[in-house]
């Protein structure tokens, strides 16, 4: 926890798709400050037709790299989901070459009896963790 659902148009490599989870997964440890092994991803491809991801206006033009990344997690503070952002956009920019401006974020928040990890169990609750 937090659960990344990542979209993109289809067309990576295997090794680039794991780039890029792993690019966000550090972005998430070091931000939102989970363990290491609090990693659940979810990588959905899309033909390009199937993804419109315009600008609202701000100016710039995505390209066929652009990806959505939905957060869903526990509530964080505003410096943390900022920090987030900044980290992955860097990674992602770095270890994905995939540009600022194809980077789309939503960090969806919801309560600890929001989650079971397993054992039908909602192990924020019981204590379990």
């Amino acid at each position: 926890m937090p659960l990344l659902k990542i979209d993109a148009i289809k067309g990576r490599t295997s090794a680039q798709i794991q780039q890029l989870l792993d690019a966000t997964h550090q972005a998430m440890v070091e931000a939102f400050e989970v363990p290491e092994r609090d990693r659940y991803q979810i990588f959905n491809e899309h033909e390009p037709s199937h993804m419109i991801i315009q600008d609202t206006g701000l100016g710039f033009e995505r390209t066929d790299r652009v990806v959505v990344i939905t957060a869903i997690s526990r509530p964080r503070s505003v410096e943390m989901k900022q920090r987030f952002y900044a980290l992955l956009v860097a990674a992602l920019e770095e270890k994905c070459g995939i540009a600022a401006t194809d980077v789309v974020v939503s960090v969806v928040t919801n309560r600890d009896d929001d989650w079971s990890f397993g054992l039908g169990r909602a192990q924020f609750l019981t204590g379990e963790l």
